[in-house]
C-alpha cells in the first residue's frame, strides 16, 4: 500500500501500520521500563485460562502430545510475538477440541491433526487470496461486535462454572459444588478474584505520568496516584499463577516423584483417507466459521480497538493460522489459532507489545524440552478456581469491546447476534441472523426506487 510512497516522507504511517521488522524500537521501549517488563509477563499469563483445560482435556481424553504441543505452540507464540508486535495469543481451536472429547467415539490425534489441518489450508486460501481481507472490509461492524460478546460472555460463563462448581474436564461437566475451605475451595478462587481486581482495577490503561506533575494537583491524589503505581506495577496475573502451580505440589507431593525430564520424540503422523474424513466432516465444518469471525474478524477488529494505531491484516493473521497449523499438525501438534478472548486477556493483565507472548513461548519451550509429557501431571492438580479466574477476567474484557455501539439500531442487531450466538451455541448461527438482521434494517430505511436502491444502501452501510 505505501511501497511506491518515499520513506522518509511516510514514516510516520509505516510506524503506525507496519509489523515488528520496521518497527525495532517496541522491545527496547519496554525492556528499558521496570513497570513494562513486569506488566508484559504478567500479561504472559493471561489466556491461559483457556489453554489449560483444553489442552489438559486434550491429553487426557484423546492421547495429545503434551510435549510436542508446547514446543510447537511455544515456537507460534515467538514467532507471533516477533511478526505482529502485539500480545498476539495462540489458543486451541476450541471446536475441534470439543467435538474431539464430547462426542463418542473420540476423534484420534490423527483425526484430530486432518481436522486442524483442514481448517488452516482453508484459512491459508482465504488469506493469500485475498478474500479475507475483501470479507473483513464488507462485514457490519455490530455483527462483529454481537460475535465479540457471545464469545466474551461465553467465556465468563464457563469461567463461574469453573469458580462455583469441580469440573470433570474428561466429560466436560461440572459436577459438585466447590467447598468453601481447601486448596481448591471458593475462598482461594475468591481471594484471588478480589487480588486481580485490586491490582489491575477495571482494566483501564494506567500511566505513571498522567496529570500528577501539575502544580494544580492536589496532595490526596498524588498520594493515590503513587498508589495505583504500585498496584499496577505488580505482575498481579503471573502472581496468581505462580500460587497456583505451588498449590500443585501442595496437593500432591508425589507429582516430584511422577516427573520424568526430557521432552518426548518427534514423529509425523500417520493420517488416513478415513481420518481426513471423519476429522473434516466432524470437527473441521463447526471449525472453519468460528475461526474465521473469531480467530481472524474479531481478533482483528480488537486490535484496532486496544492499538488504534497498529490494527492488525486480515490477510496476515489468516495466512499465520494457516502456516502454523500445515506444519505442527503433521507431528500431532494441538491445532491452534489467534483468539479474541486470549487478546483482551492478555492486555487486560498488562500485555502492551509482543514481548509478552515472546516470553510465555520461552517459558513453554522450558517445560516442553524439560519436563515433556510428565508436566500433565502438575496440570492435573492446577485449581480449576485460579483457572476460572483468569478466565473471567478475559471474558469480560473481551466482551466490554462492543460498547462502542451508541445507536439504538447498531446495539439492536448486536445483541440480537449475541443472544443467538449464545442460546444456539454457534456463532456462525449468530452471525448469519446478523447479518440478515442487518439488511433488514438497511432495506427498511430505503427509498424504494430502484435508481437509488444500491446508491442508497451503500450510502447506510458506510455510516453504521
Amino acid at each position: 500500500m505505501s511501497g511506491s510512497m518515499d520513506p522518509e516522507s511516510s514514516t510516520n504511517e509505516t510506524t503506525t501500520t507496519t509489523p515488528l521488522l520496521r518497527r525495532p524500537g517496541w522491545f527496547h521501549g519496554r525492556l528499558c521500563n521496570f513497570t513494562g517488563i513486569s506488566s508484559e509477563i504478567s500479561g504472559a499469563v493471561g489466556d491461559l485460562g483457556t489453554f489449560i483445560p483444553i489442552v489438559l482435556t486434550l491429553t487426557l481424553v484423546s492421547g495429545l502430545d503434551l510435549s510436542t504441543t508446547l514446543i510447537f505452540t511455544s515456537f507460534y507464540n515467538i514467532s507471533t510475538g516477533l511478526l505482529f508486535g502485539l500480545p498476539m495469543p495462540v489458543q486451541p481451536m476450541k471446536s475441534i477440541a470439543a467435538v474431539a472429547v464430547s462426542e463418542s467415539p473420540h476423534l484420534s490425534p490423527s483425526q484430530i491433526a486432518a481436522a486442524g489441518a483442514s481448517t488452516a489450508a482453508t484459512l491459508l486460501f482465504l488469506g493469500a487470496t485475498g478474500l479475507m481481507s475483501t470479507l473483513y472490509r464488507l462485514l457490519p461492524l455490530p455483527v462483529v461486535r454481537g460475535v465479540q460478546l457471545s464469545q466474551g460472555l461465553s467465556f465468563a460463563f464457563s469461567a463461574i462454572k469453573y469458580i462455583r462448581y469441580n469440573q470433570d474436564f474428561v466429560t466436560s461437566k461440572s459436577t459438585t459444588p466447590r467447598p468453601w475451605l481447601g486448596l481448591d475451595g471458593l475462598v482461594l478462587a475468591v481471594s484471588a478474584l478480589l487480588f486481580l481486581v485490586l491490582c489491575t482495577g477495571s482494566g483501564e490503561s494506567f500511566s505513571g505520568e498522567d496529570d500528577v506533575s501539575s502544580s494544580t494537583v492536589s496532595p490526596s491524589r498524588r498520594r493515590v496516584h503513587r498508589r495505583l503505581r504500585i498496584l499496577s506495577a505488580i505482575p498481579s496475573a503471573l502472581t496468581v499463577f505462580a500460587f497456583g502451580l505451588l498449590v500443585c505440589f501442595i496437593r500432591d507431593p508425589s507429582i516430584i516423584k511422577d516427573l520424568k525430564f526430557g521432552p518426548s520424540k518427534f514423529h509425523v503422523l500417520k493420517i488416513t483417507w478415513e481420518d481426513w474424513k471423519i476429522g473434516f466432516l466432524r470437527a473441521a465444518i463447526p471449525q472453519i466459521p468460528l475461526s474465521v469471525l473469531n480467530s481472524v474478524i474479531a481478533v482483528c477488529k480488537l486490535s484496532g480497538d486496544l492499538f488504534p494505531e497498529r490494527e492488525l491484516s486480515a490477510t496476515k493473521v489468516s495466512i499465520s493460522v494457516g502456516i502454523m497449523n500445515l506444519v505442527g499438525c503433521w507431528f500431532g501438534a494441538m491445532p491452534v489459532c489467534h483468539g479474541a478472548g486470549g487478546l483482551a486477556g492478555q492486555y487486560r493483565f498488562g500485555a502492551r507489545s509482543g514481548l509478552s507472548v515472546v516470553i510465555l513461548g520461552l517459558g513453554k519451550l522450558i517445560i516442553g524440552l524439560v519436563f515433556g509429557n510428565s508436566f500433565v501431571r502438575i496440570l492435573g492438580e492446577f485449581p480449576i478456581g485460579i483457572l476460572g479466574v483468569l478466565l473471567l477476567f478475559a471474558g469480560i474484557e473481551l466482551a466490554m469491546a462492543s460498547r462502542d455501539m451508541n445507536s439504538k439500531e447498531d446495539s439492536f442487531v448486536m445483541l440480537v447476534c449475541a443472544a443467538v450466538s449464545l442460546t444456539g451455541s454457534s456463532s456462525a448461527l449468530g452471525f448469519g441472523c446478523g447479518i440478515l438482521l442487518f439488511l433488514l434494517l438497511k432495506m427498511r430505511s430505503m427509498e424504494c426506487s430502484s435508481s437509488g436502491f444500491f446508491l442508497n444502501f451503500k450510502s447506510d452501510d458506510s455510516g453504521a
